[in-house]
């Protein structure tokens, strides 16, 4: 043997050593990394899938085996099988026959255009829509409406919607309706009935009355009160908003028609069709009748007559562009925040203290 082919030997023999205490230490690693890692399977991306498959196939099943894997080599394989076949499988999604399907801006547009216009037909939705570049077809128009049940024009604009009445009358609209609480009276729970009017198109609310009672006299007297001639709240007001509730009589609406006041039945179980006056409910229990005890009907209209000052005054209306009803006048721009408060710290109002 030539000096030159010992030292080649010897070379190999030594990075053969290297190599082979570099894989023990590595097994050694892996074998105390799977002591720590918890018993429940691991979630690899497919490129991380595709990189061990690349090597486990060199590998082959037996070289697999002799070490320990985080995998099994059924399972490496598995994966080299699956890329094999993806590579093979040809990609036809941009293949599919037939008109393309409706982006879902142009499917909002011919519906709110549809909801917006009752009057509109396909072809006159079909026109707007080309205003703003969205191109489509008459029959797609009217596909679309029949898929989410909207009938064509002429049925579609008979009447109007109940929101689009609302907002075509809001000037001569007023809402009535009856909340609950209980009181404590005579060491008894008693149930009194609040009846509030509501101006829709300002919010302004008028608390008409409390009984324990509402009889048909005392709606009788209600419905004078706020019709009176002079500083009735319903003066200059067309249309009054009213379930079908038996506490609203027959004899109630009479002395609102013979005043010019046309009452308008919400269908049966339809609290959305009176939606600002059951709003305010809402607000006037969780701000102030749901955190007090009310002991006598004094204090209930105490409480409902501050409520009224904040719920006008100082309480800014989402409905309304987040203003107040009825804001104090000259009220200061500068000078210190300070916070008043009602019934307690139920009611606060922050405001600056002139100078």
């Amino acid at each position: 043997m030539y000096p030159w082919q010992l030292m080649v030997f010897l070379l190999s023999s030594f990075a053969n050593r290297q190599q082979q205490t570099l894989i023990d230490y590595l097994l050694t690693e892996v074998k105390i990394l799977r002591q720590h890692v918890p018993k429940k399977r691991l979630i690899l991306t497919d490129p991380q899938r595709i990189m061990l498959a690349e090597k486990a196939v060199i590998l082959g099943r037996k070289g697999l085996q002799s070490i320990q894997t985080l995998f099994s080599p059924d399972t490496l394989l598995r994966w080299h099988r699956e890329l094999c076949a993806a590579h093979h499988t040809h990609d036809n999604t941009n293949d599919k026959l037939g008109r393309p399907t409706l982006s879902d801006e142009t499917v909002k547009a011919v519906l709110k255009m549809a909801r917006e216009n009752r009057s509109w037909g396909y072809v006159r939705i079909v026109g707007a829509l080309a205003n703003v570049g969205i191109e489509i077809s008459a029959t797609s128009v009217r596909n679309i409406l029949a898929k989410n049940g909207l009938e064509p024009a002429p049925d579609r604009g008979k009447s109007p919607s109940w929101s689009e009445f609302i907002k075509a009358h809001m000037d001569v609209l007023a809402s009535v309706d009856f909340t609950t609480i209980d009181i404590w009276c005579g060491g008894k729970l008693k149930t009194m009935y609040l009846l509030f009017f509501m101006e829709v198109a300002t919010r302004k609310v008028y608390f008409a009355g409390m009984t324990e009672h509402p009889t048909d006299e005392w709606m009788q007297q209600i419905a004078r009160n706020v019709t009176d001639c002079e500083d009735g709240f319903l003066n200059g007001k067309k249309l009054l908003i009213m379930d079908r509730d038996t506490k609203f009589p027959q004899k109630f609406r009479d002395a609102l028609v013979r005043e010019g006041i046309k009452s308008l039945r919400t269908p049966p179980r339809s609290p959305n069709c009176n939606a600002h006056i059951e709003r305010f409910f809402r607000s006037i229990k969780s701000e102030c009748l749901r955190r007090m005890i009310f002991f006598n009907e004094k204090m209930l209209r105490n409480a409902i007559r501050k409520y009224l000052v904040h719920y006008h005054q100082h309480r800014n209306h989402q409905g309304i562009g987040n203003l107040r009803i009825m804001p104090p006048p000259d009220e200061p721009i500068k000078g210190k925040i300070v916070c008043d408060e009602e019934l307690g710290v139920i009611l606060k109002y922050y405001h600056r203290k002139a100078a």
